[in-house]
């Protein structure tokens, strides 16, 4: 089992707002090089996320910033040499290329400009970067915001995460309901997708919440504050809120299919057996071997002590200034 160390909190069900209830905050601004033509800007584009198009609009934009295509084996070793020679460390790919960059930026301590190039692309578009056209124009005018990271740590790997960080039959449930919605729908994508999870005879995981042990289906923490949560997460409108945005969905053998179900098919916040509370910082103990940890789409296994931590505005990225919030 796991200890979970943020108490009774995690009896109090919230509610969130949605996105177009919530003004948009002014997120903090940070001294970044304007590069009119892009002269200093190298933009490492990974070539399984079908990048070719856009790298090459953006070579248009800022004809004098360098390009660098590589196959995926060669991201993290084209990233940290790039970064040794930019003044600005540029990315084109999916959300897992993204988290790979922010890594070797911050140990770098060189800015970020992120070009979406994957499918899903939350953090860029959180962000306010849509297109190559969004991101020239901060690159030309020196337009850049500060931005929180996650972080996790274990006695074997610590990680960042941009996006989200789980723990428990989260990732299974993904690919499942992934696997399936383009031919049955979303929602019964999810359910389908819970009853998959039940018949491989998966267990919940255990922690303690207010001295009593609980059994918790999945564990979910957002980089920021998301609006509206699922299977597949809602926008946040403060990427520097100073917070972990942690989820729960809660339950014993019983009733897992009804709790699975809501946990796949539906926003979180309108499920019975979701919980929620926002920290800086979570510590978990005792976790099971061989528990899977998935970040910001990449899969890895943990156990023993997990901490996670929010790093308050530790990356500096490149963003239009027009952009609301």
């Amino acid at each position: 089992g796991a200890a979970l160390g943020v108490g009774a909190a995690f009896l109090v069900r919230r509610l969130v707002p949605t996105r177009a209830q919530l003004r948009g905050p002014v997120r903090p601004r940070a001294d970044v090089p304007a590069l009119p033509e892009g002269e200093g800007l190298v933009m490492v584009a990974n070539q399984a996320s079908g990048t070719a198009d856009r790298v090459r609009a953006l070579q248009a934009a800022l004809p004098k910033a360098e390009i660098v295509e590589c196959p995926p084996e060669e991201v993290a070793d084209a990233l940290a040499k790039a970064a040794a020679r930019a003044r600005v460390l540029g990315v084109c790919g999916g959300d897992g290329t993204v988290n790979a960059a922010a890594g070797v930026a911050l140990r770098h301590g060189v800015p970020l400009a992120v070009l979406p190039g994957g499918t899903l692309n939350h953090f860029a578009y959180d962000l306010g970067v849509e297109d190559e056209r969004d991101l020239a124009r901060a690159v030309r005018h020196g337009e850049a915001v500060r931005v929180d990271a996650g972080r996790f740590v274990t006695a074997d790997t610590e990680g960042l995460f941009l996006n989200t960080l789980s723990l428990g039959v989260y990732p299974e449930l993904v690919r499942e309901r992934e696997r399936w919605s383009h031919r049955i729908g979303g929602w019964p994508a999810g359910v389908l997708g819970a009853l998959r999870v039940l018949r491989a005879d998966r267990h919940p995981l255990e922690v303690q919440v207010g001295g009593e042990r609980r059994p918790l289906w999945l564990l979910f923490v957002g980089a920021g504050i998301y609006h509206r949560m699922g299977l597949s997460p809602g926008r946040r409108t403060d990427l520097a809120d100073g917070l972990l945005d942690v989820r729960v969905v809660h339950g014993s053998r019983r009733p897992a299919l009804r709790l699975l179900a809501a946990a796949a098919a539906g926003p979180l916040t309108r499920s019975p057996a979701h919980a929620a509370v926002q920290v800086n910082r979570l510590r978990l103990t005792g976790v099971s071997p061989g528990t899977p940890l998935a970040y910001d789409g990449e899969v890895t296994s943990v156990s023993g002590d997990v901490a996670l931590e929010k790093l308050p505005e530790a990356l500096t990225v490149y963003r239009p200034q027009n952009v609301s919030g």
